[in-house]
């Protein structure tokens, strides 16, 4: 398995609001996906288009939300992860964990509608690293 292109950068914030405006006044950003809830997740998501890639802004959905100890760590948000597509998620499941590297979960439908995986922090330098399986027809 090779990764694929920079799908996202994940950015865990206490408002998506605020930061779609941030973006806005300050970058000049002007496409936006309006947020919208991922219950299973514990995340609510929106996205801010760019010309090569998206920025997927995260909040808290309920006092369970996996992103809660983040926001506790970085009051004010940060980056999160950082997302590369692949070919097949279960192939890259596999090949993570043979490699030795700690997948969160099972795999699960994302806030694109496919497959991801995230692959824990300490194996890829700190970062967090969602793998996700590449849409159909993207490209």
């Amino acid at each position: 398995m090779t990764i694929g292109r920079l799908n996202h950068i994940g950015i865990a914030v206490p408002s998506i609001e605020k930061t779609f405006e941030t973006y806005k006044t300050l970058y000049g950003a002007t496409e936006f996906i309006q947020p919208f809830d991922m219950p299973a997740q514990g995340v609510r998501v929106g996205f801010i288009n760019l010309p090569n890639t998206q920025l997927e802004i995260i909040e808290p959905l309920g006092e369970k939300s996996p992103i809660i100890n983040f926001l506790e760590k970085n009051p004010k948000g940060g980056q999160h992860h950082v997302c590369f597509e692949v070919p097949e998620i279960h192939a890259a499941k596999a090949e993570m964990e043979a490699k030795g590297a700690k997948v969160l979960g099972e795999p699960r439908i994302g806030a694109h509608g496919t497959l991801v995986i995230f692959v824990h922090p300490k194996d890829s330098d700190g970062v967090l690293i969602e793998l996700m399986e590449t849409p159909k027809g993207a490209h």
